[in-house]
């Protein structure tokens, strides 16, 4: 005979509503306005990160068009949000800045290693 899970709130991770604070955060159980996971998370992610900067080219699910990436960057989601508006500028290109990862559309990568270089980053270039 099989034993099944409890249906309690403990049992499935705990309170992830409350009617006097509204959302809870399944790892802290404190309201997502005051939750420090991500905070917490984001800082560790800076920590563990080498201090180089990967520059390569993607062309994998974009249907061909190449894609130019920039990982490793040791910023917060603001500032990497306007590191990433000033690379697309410099580009004259469109693009993205999420999940710590700068994506600019086309094959920028000389203007984008030159860039992050005179800013004073260790820039690599990754792959072919």
């Amino acid at each position: 005979m099989k034993s099944r899970a409890s249906s309690s709130p403990a049992a499935s991770g705990g309170l992830v509503y409350s009617t006097d604070a509204g959302r809870m955060c399944p790892q802290c159980r404190q309201p997502l306005a005051r939750c420090q996971c991500a905070a917490l998370a984001a800082q560790q992610k800076l920590a563990a990160a080498d201090g180089i900067l990967r520059v390569g080219r993607e062309t994998k699910g974009r249907g061909g068009k190449a894609m130019t990436i920039v990982r490793g960057l040791p910023l917060e989601p603001a500032a990497l949000s306007a590191m990433g508006t000033r690379l697309k500028t410099l580009c004259g290109s469109g693009g993205t800045a999420k999940d710590g990862v700068i994506e600019i559309q086309g094959d920028h990568r000389d203007k984008v290693v030159a860039h992050l270089q005179a800013a004073g980053y260790t820039v690599r270039k990754a792959g072919g």
